[in-house]
């Protein structure tokens, strides 16, 4: 056997044939590592070397193993000698109690602890994170010491937090700790324990911090017992805790292969260390760039790990995170750059690297709603565009010779719905309402339906549509298009001169959309009155005397401001914002809202007479007496008033139910089939029922089913809608020149002279104090006074 052992710095290999002993390539690694100031200090402890002659290619030269061994031996002699002195230096003890240890042998118990007094230097644990060096100074109660700790506090500790005592010293002067931390620090090197741990795994002997100095640094005075105790309970990789007492432990060495597999470990966690802080050099480097420089999403996506780390981000930033793991994660990111551990603090940072745009739908992403559709479903959707074949062909009637006009919002991107009408010889107006058929494409439980299904509704926000069905498939297939042969529904109507409906019919058609108006144009050639458009006007006309029906049979107006955004550009840190208000009163408007629920009553009667389990809609009146609120202003106002009185509404799956607000005997939602899932249903039950069949897509049981997850969705997509809007426009308003004034009514008081306003240029509700004197449906002026749309926060205040 040869022993190398460290002392002062200075190191010993140990080699043995037991198995237990550290392979060669380990010992190899070890020896490499070594810094040239551990054989200074070597030299310094008064040790001699026999020199290495080197084989210069003449004659034999000695064999590697017996330089080693004359190495060994004559170190191994001064070893015994230093060892002989140290050993009578040692100044304290603990008391000796005889155990069996689990190594087999009789030892001296190490774990019994000092007793406390005044003037001892001991380690405490502050907190889960920190150990402090500390003098005692005074008992504080039964048990707890006063102590000065490394940073000149005062503090009470308790028995439990010390973790270790130095040996040999008494009446240590607490303003020298940082000379002995100092030191201390400078006499720390952990290949020192290394190499002991060489020695003692040969030995398998356990090892206190005493035990440990006298071989590392061939002393147990207080300095190095303290150095010792330090590096073994930060130690991870050589020596676990074999017993503990209080504040005294016994460690013994770790097997080889644990070791092995530790540093192993260390390697990768210190790989993965340094993938981290560049991560974070990356972040700060982004952070710092200018807009126009930093880098694309896209680049922060490519490697596994940094998009990992940007998806726990997102996931903090919107209280979303998917396990404890990805919000640590999150938590350390945020500390690294200085950051609040705030879901704030991580949209900020997200937004300052250029990763999110200013303008992020926060709510988009905590909803996780659809929007792009997978490639599988686009992939269905191009094979039903160009192989499906229309079931329907035979039986569709020509009207293709009518005048058909498509009304809608200028940015609409699918037309769903279409009107013609024509006086007949007796006077009498014939209305027909076109509406799209997806179904002529789409049949129940197809992967594509299955889609839409799970989507509900067409998503329409500021900044986006997402379409219900793949865009292709909606925009060149079920789409109604101007100039073109398209597939419909076709709802036709004759009109008594009251406005109740004569006759109806239900049919599948073909029809060539002659225009596409905007509500805007609409009214702008109902206005002109022009004759080439008598049809346009016969509509007009058509839709009045509905509209008076509909009144006598006790429907209750609730036409009010409705408010429209286009955000262009929304990427851009100030995007331009295209915002339009609409009268629900206008005569364009009007028209399409009068044709829409002609249709729908038309769709529940027809489906009444049939027996179509269908999705009718209701709405109970509540006994609304309508001549509470007739002093009250028409418009947004009293409708607000009588909205708040107003009953949910009622769904009925096997026969039409009284829609008491719309002043009908029934209602189904027909007139969207390509935005709204509720509305194909519909679309399914009439085509089936039209293609002389006796059985139904789905019965009413299946319909009530379906609905209930399509409304939850609906309700969903409602919620993030309207605080998209409610963005924007704080958005608007926060950009307008501070002090302009806006005109507002009073809707209602909330409490006190704190009223809900609706302000008339941008449609927008908001609450503020008004003075004294003012009445539901008065005027008032008011400006901004603060405007934060990501708080969905703002300020009013009346201008007196």
């Amino acid at each position: 056997m040869m022993s190398v052992r460290a002392i002062n710095g200075c190191f010993i290999i140990r080699t043995a044939t037991t198995g237990c002993a550290p392979p060669v390539s380990l010992i190899r690694h070890r020896i490499q590592r070594l810094r040239s100031s551990h054989l200074r200090e070597f030299s310094k402890s008064g040790l001699s070397f026999p020199p290495l002659r080197q084989n210069t290619g003449g004659g034999d030269a000695p064999s590697c193993s017996a330089c080693i061994h004359s190495l060994v031996e004559s170190v191994s002699q001064e070893l015994e000698s230093v060892s002989r002195r140290k050993r009578s230096r040692i100044s304290v003890r603990a008391s000796v109690k005889v155990k069996l240890t689990s190594y087999g042998e009789v030892v001296e118990d190490k774990l019994v602890n000092q007793e406390l007094e005044a003037g001892l230097l001991l380690e405490f644990k502050k907190d889960p994170e920190r150990v402090l060096l500390a003098v005692t100074h005074r008992p504080d109660g039964k048990k707890n010491w006063m102590v000065f700790d490394q940073n000149g506090v005062s503090s009470s500790i308790k028995p439990q937090q010390i973790t270790y005592i130095v040996p040999g010293v008494y009446n240590f002067n607490h303003t020298e700790l940082t000379e002995f931390l100092q030191r201390a620090q400078d006499n720390l090197d952990t290949q020192l324990l290394e190499f002991a741990w060489m020695e003692l795994l040969e030995k398998n002997k356990p090892v206190t911090p005493e035990e440990l100095a006298e071989i590392i640094y061939g002393s147990s005075d207080p300095l190095e017992s303290y150095c010792a105790h330090f590096l073994l309970s930060k130690d991870e990789i050589y020596f676990s805790v074999l017993e503990s007492k209080g504040s005294r432990s016994i460690y013994s060495p770790r097997r080889t292969e644990q070791v092995e597999e530790l540093l192993r470990r260390q390697r990768v966690k210190e790989a993965e260390e340094r993938e981290f802080e560049e991560f974070i050099q990356l972040l700060k480097s982004a952070k710092n760039a200018p807009t126009h420089t930093k880098p694309p999403k896209s680049s922060w996506l490519a490697d596994d790990k940094v998009r990992e780390n940007i998806d726990s981000l997102k996931a903090y930033a919107i209280d979303a995170w998917a396990s404890i793991d990805q919000r640590k994660l999150a938590g350390v990111i945020l500390k690294s750059m200085g950051l609040q551990k705030t879901a704030v603090s991580a949209l900020n940072l997200l937004i300052d690297i250029g990763y999110f745009p200013v303008h992020v739908n926060l709510d988009l992403l905590k909803l996780n709603l659809p929007t792009d559709h997978s490639d599988a479903i686009v992939e269905a959707a191009e094979i039903l565009l160009s192989e499906s074949s229309d079931l329907d062909a035979a039986r569709r009637i020509d009207l293709t010779h009518l005048k058909v006009y498509a009304i809608d919002v200028d940015e609409a991107d699918e037309l769903d719905d279409a009107l013609s009408a024509t006086r007949l010889q007796d006077g009498r107006i014939k209305i027909w309402i076109h509406v799209a058929d997806p179904a002529r494409y789409v049949t129940p439980g197809s992967k594509v339906d299955r889609e839409a299904r799970r989507r509900g509704t067409s998503v329409f926000l500021p900044t986006a549509t997402y379409p219900m069905f793949p865009e292709k498939l909606a925009m060149e297939g079920m789409s109604l298009r101007q100039g073109e042969t398209c597939n419909a529904v076709s709802v036709s109507v004759v009109l008594r001169s009251d406005g109740s409906i004569a006759e109806y019919s239900v049919e599948n058609s073909i029809i060539r959309p002659t225009y596409m108006l905007t509500y805007e144009s609409a009214a702008e050639l109902l206005h002109m009155n022009l004759q080439e458009e008598v049809e346009l006007r016969l509509l007009s006309e058509a839709a009045f005397l509905r509209s008076q029906w509909r009144h006598e049979q006790g429907a209750v107006d609730t036409t009010t401001l409705e408010t429209r955004i286009k955000v262009v550009n929304p990427e851009d840190p100030e995007p331009l914002i295209n915002i339009y208000v609409e009268n629900q009163a206008d005569p364009a408007m009007r028209l399409v809202f009068e044709m829409m629920i002609l249709c729908g009553e038309v769709i529940a009667t027809f489906g009444s007479q049939h027996n179509i389990p269908l999705p009718y809609r209701g709405q109970p009146q509540s006994n609304i007496d309508v001549s509470a609120f007739a002093h009250l202003p028409e418009g947004p106002v009293r409708s607000a008033s009588i909205v708040k009185v107003m009953r949910a509404a009622e769904m009925n799956f096997r026969c039409p139910v009284r829609h008491g607000v719309l002043g009908i005997p029934g209602y189904v939602q027909f007139t969207s089939p390509i935005r709204r899932y509720m509305d194909l249903t519909a679309h399914y039950q009439i085509k089936a029922f039209l293609r002389g069949g006796d059985k139904f897509p789905f019965s009413a049981g299946e319909l009530e089913g379906i609905a209930a997850s399509v409304n939850m969705q609906n309700r969903v997509v409602r919620k993030l809608c309207n605080s998209g809007l409610r963005y924007w426009v704080i958005e608007f308003l926060r950009r307008q020149q501070k002090g302009k004034k806006y005109t507002a009514l009073i809707l209602r008081f909330v409490k006190d002279r704190i009223a809900s306003l609706l302000l008339v240029e941008v449609g927008f509700q908001a609450t503020a104090w008004v003075s004294e004197g003012k009445q539901v449906g008065d005027e008032v002026e008011v400006r901004v006074e603060e405007a934060h749309p990501r708080d969905d926060l703002i300020l009013l205040k009346e201008v007196l």
